[in-house]
C-alpha cells in the first residue's frame, strides 16, 4: 500500500459511524465529551456484547480487516472462535490495531492511563514502531479504542488531537475493560496482529508479509482483571492459528513459522495470569517471544509450499478457562 493509497482513519470513520447508528442494537451508549469529543462505552456502563466486540475489533485494524464469531471443531470444550482476516495485514494489524500509544494524565489517585490502539496512531506517528512502516495517513478525523473503564480526561483529548491533527470534534474515543464481552473479544482478536508484531521483532521484511488470517478460541470473560487479561492472552497464546503469505526465498518462510509459536518462549505452559503474578505485574519481565500464537502456517508464495509449527494446547486452555 503506498503512502496516499488509502486513509484508514476515512475508512474507520464509515464503522464508527455505523456503530452510532446501531447503538442501541450493539447496546453501547455514545456521549460527547467536554472537548466536543465522541465518547463510546463498549463494556462498562454500557452493556455490549460480543457483536459489539467484533465491531470493536474491526475498528481496531482500520477498516482493513474482517472479524467473524464461528464454530470450530479444535476446542472440543471451547467451540466457538474468533476468526480474522486482512486485506493489508501489516498496515491493518501494526500501523492500526497495535496498542502501543501510551495515554496518560496526572499521577496518583485519579491519574489515567491507557494504551491506545486504532487508526489515529497512524496519523499521530508517535511510536518507534512508525520509522519501520512506510505508510502515513491523512484524514481530517481520527479514532482509537482503549482498554479501559472510562474515556480520557479533556487534557488526553487535547494532546491526542493536536497530535493527529484534527480538531476534538472530529475525534472518537471507544472504550471497553478487559472484563467486559466487547473487550475480551477486541483483544483475542489481535491474535493475528500478535503474529505480526512478532515477524517485526524477529526482523522478518514486513514489505514481504501480503495476506494473513487468524482464528483464536472466544474466551470466557472473568471480573478481576488480571484473571479476564491472562484468559485473553490464553486463547492467543494457547489457541491461536494464523496464516501468513509471504514472498521470498521458501527457507525464508520455513524460518519464520519454526520462530512464530509461542511454545518457544522459556514462559510457555503455565496461564498468563499465573506468569503476570509471579513477575509481580511486570509486563518488561515476562519473555517477549511468549506473545505469540500456538500455531503458525506460513505459505511461500513464490515457492507454492507450506511450513507449520507448534500447536494447539486444548489441556492448557481448559486449565486456564475454567
Amino acid at each position: 500500500m503506498s503512502e496516499t493509497a488509502l486513509s484508514i482513519n476515512t475508512l474507520t470513520g464509515r464503522l464508527v459511524d455505523a456503530m452510532i447508528a446501531d447503538a442501541a442494537k450493539l447496546r453501547v451508549i455514545v456521549t460527547k465529551g467536554a472537548r466536543g469529543e465522541t465518547i463510546i462505552d463498549a463494556g462498562k456502563s454500557a452493556r455490549g456484547g460480543i457483536e459489539a466486540g467484533l465491531r470493536l475489533a474491526e475498528i481496531c485494524l482500520g477498516g482493513l480487516g474482517t472479524v467473524t464469531l464461528s464454530p470450530t471443531n479444535e476446542n472440543p470444550n471451547w467451540p466457538f472462535e474468533i476468526s480474522v482476516r486482512s486485506t493489508d495485514p501489516v498496515i491493518a494489524c501494526l500501523a492500526s490495531q497495535y496498542a502501543g500509544w501510551a495515554l496518560s494524565h496526572g499521577e496518583g489517585k485519579g491519574s489515567f492511563f491507557a494504551l491506545g490502539s486504532g487508526p489515529g496512531r497512524a496519523l499521530a506517528r508517535k511510536e518507534p514502531l512508525f520509522q519501520d512502516l512506510s505508510y502515513r495517513d491523512a484524514a481530517t478525523r481520527a479514532t482509537l479504542v482503549l482498554e479501559s473503564d472510562r474515556p480520557p480526561p479533556p487534557e488526553v483529548t487535547d494532546k491526542v488531537a493536536a497530535a493527529c491533527g484534527v480538531s476534538p470534534e472530529n475525534l472518537a474515543f471507544i472504550f471497553a475493560p478487559t472484563q467486559s464481552l466487547a473487550g475480551s473479544v477486541q483483544v483475542v482478536a489481535r491474535v493475528l496482529e500478535v503474529a505480526l508484531h512478532k515477524a517485526h521483532e524477529l526482523h522478518f521484511p514486513l514489505d514481504r508479509i501480503v495476506d494473513g488470517l487468524a482464528c483464536a478460541p472466544l474466551s470466557p470473560p472473568h471480573p478481576d482483571f488480571v484473571e479476564a487479561m491472562g484468559r485473553t492472552n490464553d486463547a492467543i497464546i494457547y489457541g491461536g492459528q494464523i496464516q501468513l503469505f509471504v514472498t521470498g526465498p521458501a527457507d525464508d518462510a520455513k524460518a519464520l513459522a519454526e520462530q512464530l509459536p509461542s511454545k518457544n518462549s522459556r514462559d510457555h505452559g503455565r496461564p498468563f495470569a499465573e506468569i503476570f503474578k509471579a513477575n509481580k505485574g511486570d509486563f518488561y519481565a515476562i519473555d517477549p517471544m511468549l506473545f505469540s500464537p500456538a500455531e503458525a502456517i506460513v505459505t511461500s508464495v513464490d515457492s507454492g509450499r507450506t511450513f507449520r509449527a507448534g500447536k494447539i494446547e486444548n489441556a492448557l486452555l481448559d486449565a486456564c478457562f475454567s
